[in-house]
């Protein structure tokens, strides 16, 4: 009877430990956000007046372009969803473009209204969670960089918290214009996190671009009901409720950075990864000038067909990162030195 169950038993622990390594090795879905520039300010202009800034190009690549390529190298991408208050007629072509280029749903979706950085996440939630991810990656559209996104996985992966977000080091005199974190040396766990403060906190800024496992929607929404529940609670005078800084914000109006990042701080559920290549924002015309000269020097390590080559015996000369649109024309006895060379259609 005793050498029967022992039997039974290691069958079931066999068994169990089979289903366990089953669901472990199954390929989990993931999907990757683009924030398309969500308040469409001016000083983009010029370059933003007859085309939206996300598809003005870059190294001869829609701006879009370059994270939505650096999303299609994750393993076992499922969605690819741009958000943004463009209309829909003005991504339409390129997002039928760009899902037949790399063979990925790509999907433009809408907002109405500012719902802020996580409110617009948690207000396409149904869209974000129809696959059931396992892991959510949220980018802005108007930054510069190599896009680590994998090493971001697995770091994420091996921190076991609720996101991730990549970090860069730059000057402390340049550190203020963005927002400032401390970040534990060791297991990599985010400490300390404000906003463009007045004085300095650190070297290390926020680079926009996020990984989250989808639990990152029930700390989105414990927000909104925070809010909610002030609303019910609050009682003030009618003078205190003209003054700016008792405004309420809406109650589905929630910002990654200062209501989400800032608060769970040093609880164990945010932890960075820090990227050692280039990273720039992109918010005026003239870094777009140096974010265009930053991809054409990658495309020399992960896309060399894309740059131009020649040595003016038969075609133009060419020197440096060169890209040439395949509708330009150029002369032969031409000479083009690190330059952008397209026409536009």
């Amino acid at each position: 009877m005793i050498s029967n169950w022992h039997t039974i038993k290691n069958r079931l622990l066999a068994e169990k430990n089979h289903s366990i390594a089953s669901v472990y090795n199954q390929p989990f879905h993931i999907h990757c956000l683009l924030v398309l520039h969500i308040l469409q300010r001016t000083r983009f202009r010029p370059l933003s007046l007859n085309i939206p800034k996300p598809l003005f190009p870059l190294a001869g690549q829609p701006m879009v372009h370059h994270p939505i390529s650096a999303c299609k190298r994750i393993p076992n991408l499922a969605q690819i969803y741009l958000i943004g208050f463009y209309e829909d007629r003005e991504f339409a072509l390129f997002v039928s473009s760009i899902s037949n280029e790399l063979k990925v749903p790509v999907r433009y979706l809408r907002e109405d209204k500012p719902h802020g950085s996580a409110g617009g996440l948690n207000n396409f939630r149904d869209f974000i969670m129809e696959d059931d991810p396992s892991h959510i990656f949220l980018l802005n559209c108007d930054v510069c960089c190599s896009f680590p996104l994998s090493d971001m996985l697995e770091g994420h992966k091996s921190y076991g918290g609720l996101g991730t977000n990549l970090v860069n080091k730059v000057s402390p005199e340049l550190a203020s214009q963005f927002g400032e974190l401390v970040a534990d040396p060791v297991t990599n766990e985010l400490l300390h996190y404000t906003e463009k403060p007045e004085t300095f906190v650190s070297d290390r800024i926020n680079c926009g671009v996020y990984v989250f496992t989808p639990e990152i929607f029930t700390a989105i929404q414990g927000v909104s009901m925070q809010r909610k529940e002030r609303a019910t609670l609050r009682r003030v005078t009618s003078f205190e409720a003209l003054q700016p800084a008792n405004r309420n914000l809406p109650t589905d109006f929630v910002r990654l950075d200062q209501d989400i990042l800032s608060p769970l701080a040093g609880k164990k559920q945010f932890y960075v990864y820090e990227t050692m290549d280039f990273w720039e924002q992109i918010k005026t015309p003239g870094m777009s000038l140096k974010s265009s000269g930053l991809y054409l020097a990658q495309y020399r390590i992960i896309s060399p067909d894309l740059l131009a080559s020649g040595d003016g015996s038969k075609n133009a000369t060419i020197s440096g990162d060169v890209y040439i649109h395949p509708s330009a024309k150029v002369h032969p006895t031409a000479k083009i030195v690190r330059a952008n060379a397209w026409t536009l259609k």
